[in-house]
C-alpha cells in the first residue's frame, strides 16, 4: 500500500533528535530552527519530558474522559500560574485545528449566531470551519465553504465595525501573529478595538495562540503584550513539545453544560503528562527569558546582514524577509549547511522557529550559514 501523496518532502530522514538537533539514518547533524512547524518547545527528547512520559505509560497511557483524570485538573493548575490566566476554564483536545473549532463551536452556541470574521492570510487549520477561517481557496474543500465566513484586511477597524453592526456575527478569530501568512501583527490599539466591538455586538473574540502560545513570544501568549482578555484561547503546537495535545481556555461568561463539547482522546493520561512536562521545563529552565534574550541577540546579528529587508516577528516566531524567493535559499540551508528553516504564504520570508531552548552559539551557527548561502545566491 502506498501512502497519500500530500506532502512534498525534503530527502532527509531523521533517526534521533537531542535539544535543538536531529540526526538523519547516516549520522548527519542537523541544527532545528524551525521545530517541526514551532511544535518542539523545550527541545527534542528533553530528559524530564521522557523521564514523566515514560513513567506515566508503565502506568496508564489512557482511558476516555467518563472517568475521572486527576492530571487534567493539575494541568489546568499549572497553566493557571505561568500564563496568569486565572478566570479561565480549560477544555483539553488533540490539535490546533480541533482547538480552533471548538473555540468556534463554542461561540456559535453562546451567542445563537452563524458567521465567523477572520481575516487575510489567516491560517487556523484544516478541519471544518477552521479551514473556512483560513485564507487559502486551495485548501476549502466545497463542503466547508457552506461555512459563513467573511475575510477582512488585517486591521482594517472600519470594516470590521461594518461587519459586526450586522448582527449575525458569532465570533472573531485571528492569530496575534500570523504564522503560515508571514509573520504579521496589528497594533495594540487594533486588539483592543477589536475587542470593544466585540462585546458592543454580541460576538467572541478568539485569540488564536495555536503557534505564538506556550512562551513562543516571550511572554507566555503573545495576547498578552497588547492588555487584552480574549474571550477563548487556542493552543496546540508547542504545548506538548512533540505529543499531540491542544485545548481552548476559556472565559466564564461562556457556561459549560454536558456533552456541549467532546473528544475521546483529547486529555487523555499520556497529553496531560507530556504538556505539565512543558510547563515545568520553562519554569525551572526560565525559558521566557531564554526566549527574550536570545531574540535580541539574533534580531542584533540579523540587521547586519544587508540583504534582509525586514525582520518580522518577535520572540522565536521570526521572519527574515528578502526581495527574493526564499525556495533555494532554504534547500541551502538544508542540504548544504544542515540548517533546518520554515517558508511562508509571503515567498520571501524565512521563517525560524526554533525550540525555546535554543542558544546564541547556535544563531552563530545559523548567521554564519546565513551569509555563505547568500553569496552562492549572487553567483
Amino acid at each position: 500500500m502506498s501512502l497519500f501523496n500530500v506532502y512534498p518532502l525534503f530527502d532527509i530522514t531523521p533517526v534521533k533528535a537531542n535539544d535543538v538537533y536531529v540526526y538523519d539514518e547516516n549520522g548527519t547533524q542537523y541544527l532545528d530552527l524551525y521545530g517541526g512547524h514551532a511544535v518542539i518547545s523545550i527541545g527534542h527528547s528533553h530528559p524530564t519530558y521522557v523521564e514523566k512520559l515514560t513513567k506515566q505509560l508503565s502506568n496508564i497511557g489512557f482511558y476516555s474522559n467518563s472517568i475521572q483524570n486527576p492530571l487534567q485538573q493539575e494541568l489546568a493548575n499549572k497553566l493557571t500560574t505561568l500564563s496568569n490566566c486565572e478566570s479561565y476554564e480549560l477544555f483539553l483536545c488533540n490539535s490546533g485545528a480541533e482547538a480552533n473549532e471548538n473555540a468556534i463551536k463554542l461561540a456559535s452556541f453562546h451567542t445563537g449566531k452563524h458567521k465567523i470574521v477572520a481575516f487575510k492570510n489567516a491560517f487556523h487549520g484544516r478541519t471544518s470551519a477552521a479551514v473556512a477561517a483560513t485564507d487559502n481557496a486551495k485548501i476549502v474543500a466545497p463542503v466547508n465553504a457552506q461555512q459563513a465566513v467573511e475575510f477582512i484586511e488585517y486591521g482594517d477597524v472600519a470594516s470590521l465595525h461594518d461587519v459586526l453592526a450586522k448582527g449575525d456575527v458569532c465570533a472573531v478569530i485571528t492569530e496575534i501573529i500570523q504564522g503560515v501568512g508571514g509573520l504579521d501583527e496589528a497594533t495594540t490599539e487594533f486588539y483592543k478595538t477589536v475587542t470593544t466591538l466585540c462585546n458592543t455586538y454580541g460576538s467572541l473574540f478568539i485569540a488564536d495562540e495555536v503557534q505564538s502560545g506556550f512562551g513562543r513570544t516571550g511572554d507566555f501568549f503573545a495576547f498578552q503584550k497588547h492588555g487584552i482578555e480574549p474571550d477563548i484561547i487556542s493552543m496546540a503546537k508547542g504545548m506538548g513539545n512533540g505529543f499531540p495535545v491542544g485545548g481552548i481556555l476559556i472565559h466564564p461568561k461562556i457556561k459549560a453544560s454536558f456533552g456541549l463539547l467532546g473528544t475521546t482522546f483529547g486529555g487523555n493520561h499520556l497529553a496531560c503528562t507530556a504538556a505539565l512536562s512543558v510547563l515545568e521545563t520553562i519554569e525551572k529552565e526560565n525559558l521566557l527569558d531564554n526566549v527574550k534574550e536570545v531574540s535580541s541577540y539574533f534580531i542584533n546579528k540579523a540587521q547586519q546582514i544587508s540583504e534582509i529587508r525586514n525582520i518580522k516577528g518577535r520572540g522565536l516566531m521570526l521572519g527574515l524577509e528578502f526581495d527574493f524567493p526564499i525556495a533555494e535559499l532554504r534547500k541551502d540551508l538544508i542540504f548544504n549547511h544542515h540548517i533546518f528553516t520554515g517558508s511562508s504564504k509571503n515567498p520571501n520570508l524565512l521563517r525560524i522557529l526554533p525550540s525555546l531552548t535554543v542558544k546564541k552559539e547556535h544563531v552563530d551557527v545559523f548567521i554564519n550559514a546565513l551569509i555563505k548561502a547568500l553569496e552562492l545566491q549572487k553567483v
